[in-house]
């Protein structure tokens, strides 16, 4: 005779193991964040520029910030802070006062990594890279009466006596900004240790001193370069690009044009503070995805001479990694690494 009762409740219990069986299974994947509850920004957002209003920093995160506001991406206010000082020391540590937080992002570049080689601020291994967004080239800017006329003129003038024209650099030694000229004497045998330098908080600042007469030559962010260029208010001598730019800037030519064999460029990374976890981060990489399909971005893009290249997180902090030994190798040679 067959035990009905018994036959129901074994089967109950199979049922149970199952279902616990698919819940232990699927476990891991939630430590994977596939079934992770999602993270989103619940007060307001700071893009953190690295410099004054009117740097390059300042100036990408507050046409970042009206492309996500007017698309509505974020679901809370994203504020624009300045935090210039450091060599861009001060606008990273500040982030970090808030480890752990997803409402704090710097607007970053390679001053990061070569502000930490000559042993000022923190580490990019003490931040959490976010995503890449796109590259920039610089542009090498006198003042439009100024006697030298190309990048050959430059060469010429630091040939014959390396400290006798003085550079506008923005945040610090070592940075693009710099390496758009410093490279290039290097690569016609020019000391460049001898370069005489101006530090100035921002691009903007050391342009109003060229414009004034207080410095030679600044080299800024082709961007910069170009709407100074519309004004009238520089000459353009070189872009540290590997071709001739578009537009306005197609007159100008590259360094390797004019003898010196050097690309030079600038990234722009999202750093968070110290902390941040995956979720925030995924958050972050699908805003950042959906912004750069948006054609206000595009246009920007085209407008500014950007380079789209867009990497994830974890793909930026394996290219910091790469990027730290060949900016520690070049400022060693600069006698700055420390």
């Amino acid at each position: 005779m067959v035990d009905t009762g018994r036959a129901v409740r074994q089967a109950a219990v199979t049922r149970k193991m199952a279902v616990a069986a698919v819940m232990v299974v699927g476990l891991p994947l939630a430590a994977n964040g596939v079934f992770a509850q999602e993270w989103k920004p619940d007060k307001p957002v700071e893009i953190v520029a690295t410099n004054a209003p009117g740097g390059g920093s300042d100036r990408i995160g507050r046409i970042m910030i009206k492309i996500l506001q007017d698309g509505r991406y974020v679901p809370t206010p994203v504020n624009m802070v300045n935090r210039p000082g450091g060599g861009s020391s001060v606008a990273y540590n500040y982030i970090n006062q808030h480890p752990g937080s997803g409402h704090f992002l710097v607007m970053g570049s390679r001053s990061l990594i070569t502000n930490n080689i000559a042993g000022h601020g923190p580490s990019y291994t003490e931040l959490t890279p976010v995503v890449r967004l796109f590259d920039e080239y610089i542009a090498v800017t006198v003042k439009p009466v100024s006697p030298i006329r190309t990048g050959k003129d430059l060469l010429s003038f630091m040939r014959k006596d390396p400290s006798v024209l003085s550079f506008g650099i923005a945040t610090s030694l070592g940075a693009p900004n710099h390496s758009g000229v410093a490279a290039a004497f290097k690569a016609v045998g020019i000391d460049m240790k001898k370069m005489k330098n101006v530090i100035f908080a921002s691009g903007g600042a050391a342009s109003t001193a060229l414009m004034g007469g207080h410095v030679d030559v600044v080299p800024i962010s082709v961007a910069f370069a170009a709407s100074l260029l519309r004004n009238k208010q520089v000459r353009i001598i070189a872009v540290t690009a590997p071709e001739r730019l578009p537009g306005i800037l197609k007159d100008v030519p590259t360094w390797k044009e004019q003898g010196a064999d050097t690309i030079v460029s600038q990234w722009r990374i999202l750093i968070g503070p110290k902390g941040m976890t995956a979720p925030q981060i995924a958050y972050w990489e699908q805003v950042m995805r959906r912004m750069m399909e948006a054609e206000d971005w595009k246009k920007e893009i085209a407008e500014n001479f950007w380079n789209t290249n867009f990497q994830t997180g974890a793909d930026s902090r394996k290219f910091l990694a790469r990027d730290h030994e060949d900016a520690k190798a070049f400022l060693t040679e600069l006698g700055l690494a420390r």
